[in-house]
């Protein structure tokens, strides 16, 4: 048995089992390493270590060769995750030495938990109970033009709250906005409540017709247990909070029923991108689109909000194979790239996810287009760029409102070229 073998195994049999406790999560004196492999075997060490102890997490996919792959280590499992990568001859640099510095270091600004004297805005990130309420407090001043939505339950019981906007009244075209499926991506639950307070308030005229042409559906928060565990316990959590043995969750945008696990996740159900034990096997997955099936044909346009790294994309995450109208995606994506960096000089990149970023089979996206007939469907990596560190999940709350503008800027765009091209007709 190779010594690499014979490390992965022992790192396997110290699996601890998760803690349900409340006790919050601590990386004091974890480094964080980038790692870049060069051939299919150095790939395949780094998957069969990927979920392998919970003292090693991984906060990339491992889908290519010569992608950059970030791992956050425990200080006792260094000495055996330096000599797995030197025996394998897997490049890697030390980007961090502790990682807690580096988070304590990002400033996210945390609401205070029942805002009893503030009204709700966008200089501070909040827990979900918070938001939740401002969302109901918005169905009663906008009576007729703000409905509140569910989008199912989640496993511990939670409704998956949104609105439904109908300023123009209830007849028109449709644009579904999906946020927080993954539990610490902060920015995209706060760029969706910003977007759904611009929609009802501005005056901007752009914005106005956005709000009076179309009916918006705004789930903000599509995994809601995973996010309150990142308030409550730790900060980098990723997946839901379904059992699973002696780990917990599935990474819920590889769980939607479209090419399932098919490439770009995982089976281990302690990677972060593990695809759960089967198509839709997350109540959060199920019961949400069992709302958009009831939608279908009502929804043109579908929107997927996530972070990090400056990327919009469209279909399809499990082939490189293109969309059979590609030339109208690419107009699209033209158009709104430009418009997000008008404003800042913000620069995003993309295209189609397999190609762009990675193989990822089961995401949202691609479920709407290819079993929902909703023939314009995008996600968008929010602020910031990929060269952060622990900023990327981290996003400082100074930068809510600015991260949030220019993607407005951008969907505004986005509804127009999609307009321009009749999906709306």
């Amino acid at each position: 048995m190779s010594l690499t073998k014979c490390l992965l195994l022992a790192l396997v049999a110290t699996v601890a089992i998760a803690s349900v406790s409340a006790e919050r999560a601590r990386y004091d004196n974890y480094r964080l390493y980038k790692a870049n492999t060069e051939n299919a075997d150095q790939l395949e060490v780094l998957k069969q270590l990927e979920g392998s102890s919970d003292s090693i997490m991984f906060l990339d996919g491992v889908h290519i060769v010569g992608a950059d792959v970030k791992i956050v280590v425990a200080p006792h499992k260094v000495p055996d995750f330096l000599e797995i990568m030197g025996k394998a001859e897997i490049k890697y640099v030390l980007e961090a030495s502790d990682v807690q510095k580096a988070l304590d270091e990002t400033e996210e600004k945390v609401a205070i938990k029942g805002r009893a004297t503030r009204a709700y805005n966008w200089a501070e990130y909040y827990e979900l109970d918070d938001t939740y309420s401002w969302l109901q407090s918005l169905a009663n001043q906008y009576p007729g033009v703000v409905t509140l939505i569910e989008g199912g339950k989640t496993y511990q019981g939670r409704s998956i709250l949104g609105v439904r906007i109908t300023k123009g009244g209830s007849n028109k075209p449709g644009i579904f906005l999906e946020a927080g499926i993954h539990a610490r991506e902060w920015i995209a639950p706060a760029a969706a409540t910003y977007i759904i307070n611009q929609l009802l308030t501005s005056e901007v005229e752009s914005i106005k017709q956005l709000a009076e042409n179309y009916v918006w559906y705004v789930m903000p928060h599509a995994n809601p247990d995973g996010y309150v565990y990142t308030h409550t316990t730790d900060r980098l959590w990723r997946k839901t909070r379904t059992p699973y043995g002696s780990c917990f969750g599935a990474d819920p945008n590889r769980n939607w029923g479209f090419h399932w696990n098919e490439v770009g996740a995982s089976s281990n159900a302690c990677s972060d991108t593990f695809a759960g034990p089967s198509a839709f096997s997350e109540i959060e997955t199920k019961s949400l689109s069992d709302y958009i099936a009831k939608l279908k044909g009502k929804i043109q346009l579908y929107i997927s909000l996530h972070a990090y790294s400056q990327y919009l994309l469209y279909p399809y995450g499990h082939t490189s194979d293109l969309p059979d109208n590609v030339a109208d995606f690419e107009k699209v994506f033209d158009a709104s790239i430009a418009a997000v960096s008008k404003r800042y000089a913000t620069k995003y990149t993309g295209g189609n996810i397999y190609d762009a970023i990675y193989p990822a089979a089961g995401a949202s996206v691609d479920w709407a287009y290819g079993t929902q007939d909703v023939r314009m469907t995008f996600c968008y990596e929010l602020r910031p760029s990929s060269n952060s560190i622990f900023t990327g999940f981290k996003l400082p709350a100074e930068q809510i409102v600015p991260a949030s503008e220019e993607l407005l800027d951008s969907i505004v765009a986005m509804a127009a070229e999609v307009k321009n091209l009749g999906y709306f007709d």
